[in-house]
């Protein structure tokens, strides 16, 4: 007589051995490589494919926006000319960058349902921008790329080579943000009223608000995303780890050291009133829509 008991294991090694194959590959423990592969999969046990949020690159998020992914594709589409005119303008500091980096990046908002909310937004978030790249230029003039090098890069028509002169600037603006901004206000204020700030020409009259600071905030975590492996805000996520695990939601930010990827993300969870701190190895990037699981 068979007995049917003895096939069980052979599904159970093959999990274990599914399990230390995704540890390996993503470099966590086995623990948490049998969450990630957990979380992918769907309620009826079919795989919703995507990868660990610890891996890959998410720029520009898929999503039902059609006049974000509309201006997306115009840019993808540019001529030389264009790209060469574009790159020039991403490395002139700070107001040029701002501009460039406000256009690149689109205003958004999270999906219906989602609770996510805007994305990328603020009428003020060139301004914002400029003013945090003003402060880079007073405080830390070191990490401020030469004329002739960003002139040098422009040439070529290629923004991301802009990105890589100015990632250490980028990255030093986005952490700005992590304080409080009310200490950044009086900086911003004396930049532009030091030597530096008349000699670039930039005097900010009033510094925009929170809702342009945020705005400002999103669009450099996603260029700095350009640069790392990283998934920008508007990226559609599930948790598969801690109070929320197995529930959608929308990255809305990330937080960064001083150099490598994003080391922790803030999620929106679908239907949730506010957003969580999360590591990227509990998260899963799902690659194609789902409907937002609401509490």
């Amino acid at each position: 007589m068979v007995d049917n008991q003895h096939r069980k294991p052979a599904q159970g090694r093959a999990r274990k051995r599914a399990i230390r194959a995704q540890a390996a590959r993503t470099g966590v423990s086995y623990l948490v490589a049998a969450r990630q592969l957990a979380g992918a999969l769907r309620a009826g046990g079919e795989p919703a494919g995507g990868m660990p949020a610890s891996q890959g690159r998410t720029v520009y998020p898929a999503g039902s926006d059609s006049h974000r992914r509309g201006l997306v594709e115009h840019r993808q589409r540019r001529s030389l000319a264009q790209r060469v005119q574009d790159a020039r303008l991403a490395a002139d500091l700070p107001d040029g960058r701002a501009r460039h980096l406000a256009d690149r990046f689109p205003p958004s908002r999270g999906e219906e349902g989602t609770g996510a909310g805007p994305l990328y937004h603020g009428a003020g978030r060139c301004a914002a921008l400029s003013c945090l790249y003003l402060v880079l230029t007073h405080e830390r003039p070191d990490l401020v790329p030469s004329t002739g090098e960003l002139a040098w890069e422009a040439e070529l028509g290629e923004e991301t080579a802009i990105d890589t002169a100015c990632a250490g600037l980028d990255r030093a603006a986005r952490r700005l943000l992590d304080g409080d901004l009310a200490g950044l206000y009086p900086r911003i204020k004396a930049a532009a009223s030091a030597p530096v700030g008349a000699l670039i020409g930039h005097c900010p009259v009033r510094v925009p608000g929170p809702d342009a600071f945020r705005g400002a905030r999103q669009i450099l975590d996603a260029v700095l995303v350009v640069g790392e492996d990283g998934h920008a805000p508007g990226t559609r996520v599930r948790i598969v780890a801690g109070p929320h695990a197995d529930a959608t939601g929308t990255i809305i930010g990330a937080l960064w050291e001083p150099t490598g990827p994003p080391s922790r993300y803030e999620v929106w969870p679908d239907g949730w009133p506010s957003a969580v701190i999360t590591a990227p190895d509990e998260l899963w990037v799902l690659s194609r829509d789902e409907p937002p699981a609401l509490a």
